[in-house]
């Protein structure tokens, strides 16, 4: 089965579709408005020490000073004796590697910790610490032993100052992809080390990488036969890193030039699209129904228009066969995780039952998030747990509906502002027009002409056209045309 990546550079977003075989199985979505801290590593100068709360103010360079506890600069597992008083350890003017465990909140400065780690797909790199360790989410002890010990043979040779932890995405990897984790971690540490030395105090020395970049490290596992880029200039900045941190990768990366849209590729955005609506079309006829909330999330099946040709029984397991490949991949391209229960067609025969749970369980193999199926429970329901690596793709692009008092939901208008964007790109490979006319929802004209004029002027920097806004008080949030004139 082939595989490739596509990446769509925004002005102020970036996407980035894996397609196997022809479709679209996951979508990563990263918006510069919405880009944490957490995990970035600055080098902080102490500003105020304060003994009664054995703590610290540190200066990042941020806003408002961020705060050191004297019990994030141990590692408490391994130091069992009483903590140390906090002015033993930090004195004002000091500089210090410190790295953001929470973002600041509200009049909250963000919370620091010295204890360094760096983290990649299956690994994390804890530089200040010799320890080889494995997740505590990782239950199994044959799993947790042969983890360690591939560990054990590979930290010696190639990082043998540092500590690792093998990542619960980690169960089941092999040596050689374990070793090629390290790899890129310790050539990461090493570019880290250098920028520390020449950093001054505020600045920050490293973040996590962008979205296009991160593609490498998350999905360096997977058999990725090219990785199209529609930004010729982002093309050649992943490459650099690629020959530097992820050397084998290099060469499958290419600047994409086509005519069309990166996403109307395998029509990835059309699939987009379908994976924000609570129901997805089965070719049988039939239909899944997903609505999820906080708690969970559940998926309901039903035969819908499909009758079957020779009886009640055979239409059911046919559609439940269906449904079943139908939810493995609606849970990778929608990244639903936590508990999420699917109410599959009643069925009978004990051996159909078994029929559909070994389809859901081998096409669920292909999915990197950790999963756990349970078999069908008395009342005919199939639980399961899915790991929680991202937000949703429902939760990154919409919001709850106001009109219909928070049932539904309608996309957000930041992602019909991103839409207008493509579609306005879209129209000027299709029309040699003077300018282009956007009518649109009252709130998002204000969107673009607000927070959005940033970007709004660099794509008319870069069609060399204007591009005029026109709201409309009776266009619904989502509704919007773009006219040349």
């Amino acid at each position: 089965m082939s595989t490739e990546i596509l990446v769509n550079i925004g002005t102020q977003e970036t996407r980035v579709a894996l397609v196997e075989g022809g479709a679209a199985q996951e979508i990563y979505v990263q918006r510069a408005a919405r880009h944490g801290l957490v995990g970035n590593i600055y080098k902080g100068t102490v500003k105020r020490v304060l003994p009664g709360m054995q703590a610290a103010f540190i200066d990042i360079g941020l806003e408002r000073t961020a705060f050191l506890h004297v019990a994030d600069m141990l590692n408490t597992e391994t130091h069992t004796a009483p903590l140390p008083a906090v002015e033993r350890l930090l004195h004002e003017g000091q500089e210090v590697l410190v790295q953001i465990l929470k973002d600041p909140l509200g009049s909250k400065g963000a919370r620091l910790t010295t204890l360094l780690s760096i983290p990649s797909r299956y690994l994390v790199l804890m530089p200040f610490e010799k320890h080889v360790g494995v997740s505590a989410k990782i239950e199994d002890e044959a799993e947790r032993t042969r983890l360690k010990g591939i560990l054990e043979g590979l930290v010696p040779a190639l990082a043998p100052e540092w500590g690792v932890i093998a990542r619960t995405a980690a169960e089941g990897a092999d040596a050689e992809a374990l070793q090629q984790d390290l790899l890129f971690l310790t050539r990461l540490w090493s570019s880290v080390s250098q920028q520390v030395q020449q950093a001054k105090p505020g600045q920050l020395v490293h973040g996590d990488l962008p979205l296009s970049m991160r593609i490498l490290r998350d999905l360096l596992g997977t058999a990725v036969e090219r990785v199209r880029i529609d930004s010729a200039e982002e093309a050649r900045r992943v490459q650099q890193f690629a020959r530097v941190f992820v050397p084998q990768a290099a060469a499958k990366i290419e600047a994409y030039c086509g005519q069309a849209p990166i996403f109307d590729l395998y029509g990835v955005e059309d699939e987009l699209n379908r994976a924000l609506e609570r129901k997805v079309e089965l070719k049988s006829g039939g239909h899944l129904v997903i609505d999820q909330t906080e708690a969970m999330t559940t998926i309901d099946v039903n035969t819908g228009a499909f009758t079957g040709h020779r009886n009640l029984e055979e239409t059911i397991v046919k559609t439940n066969l269906e449904a079943a490949s139908a939810i493995a991949r609606q849970l990778r391209l929608r990244n639903l995780g936590g508990i999420i229960i699917l109410d599959f067609i009643d069925m009978r025969s004990e051996e159909h039952r078994a029929q559909v749970l070994r389809t859901l369980e081998k096409d669920i193999a292909r999915d990197s998030a950790r999963t756990r199926i349970y078999p069908f429970s008395e009342l005919g329901l199939v639980q399961m747990t899915r790991k929680r690596t991202r937000e949703s793709l429902g939760h990154i692009l919409c919001e709850p509906c106001t009109a219909c008092g928070g049932k539904g939901c309608v996309k957000t208008v930041e992602t019909v502002c991103h839409e207008i964007a493509r579609e306005v790109q879209r129209a000027a490979r299709m029309y040699d027009s003077k300018s282009f006319l956007v009518l649109a929802a009252p709130g998002v004209v204000a969107r673009l002409q607000e927070e959005q004029s940033g970007g709004l002027a660099e794509l008319e920097a870069s069609l060399k056209r204007p591009i005029k806004l026109q709201p409309e008080a009776h266009y619904q949030q989502e509704t919007f045309d773009v006219v040349p004139v």
